[in-house]
């Protein structure tokens, strides 16, 4: 017998993978969170779940909870990492590879670009959940109380100082057609290798941070300076030689990505301050762009067959 149920509870897994994305700034890992949370509401007795008055607010609750223990376990994974670590990097939601379900995409807005999640990892784990509930998500501290283990008052504590993190960073990026406009000059630059384009179009002191996980070879980094980021840029350029870069949409900004064989192999974003691109994350670490290239890349955790 179909559960009557179903059809409503699988609505909210759009939502779940938003705030799971959200929370842990990897797909990867908010998807498992999201299976993991209906593997725990179908473990319940039906009659356990129709003592659920509200389904989606137990679905969000358990999800939140589950984000929270492994941003704890992240820390530790992180400290462990390879270099340094850049959150999951998304392609525009039409162009996910494998996936048809618009459920299964997670929706760009403002708190999904770059720079904001790398402020979202600066956080505690109780600051960024208490901070991504209530300020994007816009829930109640009772609620947020409930899902953090703390009071609403300690909840509202722990979101003012993510905010703070959050407006200290926080910039005034030009229009979405000038940002395209300067990754488009900064992208003919880079492949002309003329240096002294790409230092006008680089804030002074710019920052580029990679990401491989040790899997993929990179630039050791963090490079700081135009004229030191301008070079080093000229010099990659070469090694990109049998690669394409093509224009694309990073965490719903304008980005590049580095194309090779029909793979993705690069994914750059760009935070633009002032007409001028004040830090650039590159994302080399193949494992975080397996939803980027169509039957080339597989979802980490699985083998050749898909296990």
């Amino acid at each position: 017998m179909t559960d009557p149920g179903l059809d409503v509870i699988m609505s909210e897994r759009r939502q779940l993978l938003n705030l799971a994305y959200r929370l842990l700034g990897s797909l990867a890992e908010a998807e498992d969170a999201v299976q993991e949370t209906y593997t725990r509401w179908y473990t319940l007795s039906p009659e356990q779940r129709e003592a659920i008055e509200v389904p989606g607010a137990w679905l969000t609750k358990v999800a939140s909870r589950i984000c929270l223990n492994l941003l704890g376990s992240a820390r530790a994974r992180r400290e462990r990492y390879v270099g340094d670590w850049i959150p999951e990097p998304l392609p525009e939601p039409a162009e996910w590879a494998n996936v048809v379900d618009p459920a299964d995409r997670v929706t760009l807005d403002e708190s999904i670009n770059m720079a904001f999640l790398v402020v979202l990892e600066s956080m505690t784990p109780a600051e960024r959940v208490a901070f991504i509930l209530h300020d994007v998500f816009r829930y109640p501290f009772a609620d947020v109380a409930d899902i953090v283990g703390r009071t609403p008052a300690a909840c509202r504590k722990l979101a003012s100082s993510a905010r703070r993190r959050v407006q200290a960073a926080r910039t005034s990026p030009p229009t979405a057609a000038r940002q395209s406009a300067i990754v488009r000059e900064f992208k003919r630059a880079w492949e002309a290798k003329d240096i002294d384009a790409l230092i006008v179009l680089l804030d002074p002191d710019v920052t580029a941070t990679g990401d491989s996980g040790g899997l993929a070879t990179l630039t050791p980094g963090p490079l700081e300076g135009a004229e030191r980021l301008a070079g080093s840029m000229a010099d990659l350029a070469d090694r990109l030689a049998g690669s394409t870069l093509l224009e694309r949409t990073v965490n719903g900004q304008p980005g590049l990505v580095a194309e090779r064989d029909g793979v993705i192999v690069t994914v750059y974003a760009f935070e633009i301050v002032d007409d001028r691109i004040r830090h650039v994350w590159a994302v080399r670490n193949p494992e975080k762009l397996w939803r980027w290239t169509e039957g080339n890349v597989l979802r980490p955790g699985e083998d050749e067959h898909g296990s």
